[in-house]
């Protein structure tokens, strides 16, 4: 808080409209947005917190939601406690959810010229503090995600489309085993790329591919990929959770997908099995005709742009 050197709210607007004028409300901005939780270091002022870290969380407002933050607290006959319960009452109105765990440091007990002295009871009030820091800063991940400014709804309520990047490659190596069991059992062959491929292979063409997730609390239950090679689009790994078959995800990833490249692209391609009737049903009912089988049971559709 030091280093950005806060002055008192100086914004023009109220921080819900996120339209900061200021290169150090900016900059404090962007610091909370990319954070996943928080720890505040705070003092104890006549039984609340000071008037820096209520300012600091005053600046903001989407930014801290669905966030955790802990409180390592120091002060006298309280260590800070009192402080604490003050600062819990405005966090949850940001949005932001606090910690059962603590660090209270009374300082006649704990501080010396030197610092903190350390004790195994402190140390393992920090690693505590933590370790649930960590635990429900993961679990409130799709509360984040769902929340973001400009995130695109999904066609099913509470559902969010995302881009896929390479980190999301262990959910998208689940999502297409599950998924290709069908064309397996259509086409009679498990030499198929979705079952084959490595973690490290997955990444890699998250890496090459324009690929979007379709997310619903945190779980994901679509995806498809995309690619421009000239005027052609690519498409591919349209794919959608066994258990929410039947509930138009596919057609509307494919749309999604075909818009995106349409403007840019005079034909848009894709493949499935030539046994795949339900897959080729939907590409053709979506305006793809088919164009060659390939010898090795595949077959190529295309729709012009």
């Amino acid at each position: 808080m030091r280093d950005l050197d806060l002055p008192f709210f100086d914004e023009e607007e109220h921080p819900a409209l996120g339209a900061y004028r200021n290169p150090h409300t900016k900059a404090w901005s962007k610091i909370v947005d990319e954070a996943d939780g928080f720890i505040a270091v705070t003092p104890e002022y006549n039984y609340g917190m000071p008037a820096t870290l209520k300012n600091a969380l005053d600046y903001l407002s989407h930014e801290w939601a669905w966030k955790p933050m802990g409180f390592v607290s120091y002060g006298n006959t309280s260590a800070g406690t009192r402080s604490v319960q003050h600062a819990k009452q405005v966090i949850t109105t940001l949005r932001l959810v606090p910690l059962g765990s603590t660090v209270a440091l009374r300082l006649k007990d704990t501080i010396d010229s030197t610092g903190v002295r350390p004790s195994v009871q402190l140390t393992a009030s920090a690693n505590g503090l933590l370790e649930e820091l960590v635990r429900l800063a993961h679990a409130l991940k799709p509360m984040r995600e769902a929340a973001r400014p400009g995130i695109e709804v999904g066609p099913l309520p509470g559902s969010y489309i995302h881009p896929l990047t390479p980190d999301d490659a262990p959910h998208v190596l689940v999502l297409q085993r599950c998924c290709w069991v069908d064309e397996a059992l259509s086409n009679e062959t498990l030499d198929l790329a979705p079952f084959t491929e490595t973690l490290e292979d997955v990444q890699a063409w998250l890496t090459d591919w324009e690929s979007v997730g379709l997310w619903l609390h945190g779980r994901l239950i679509g995806m498809v990929r995309a690619r421009r090679a000239s005027r052609t689009g690519h498409i591919g790994r349209l794919a959608v959770v066994p258990d929410l078959y039947g509930r138009g995800i596919g057609r509307w990833l494919l749309r999604h997908a075909t818009d995106a490249l349409a403007s840019s692209c005079d034909r848009i391609e894709l493949s499935t099995g030539s046994r795949s009737t339900k897959n080729i049903h939907l590409y053709t009912s979506e305006g793809f005709v088919q164009h060659t089988e390939n010898p090795e049971g595949t077959v190529e559709l295309v729709k012009r742009s």
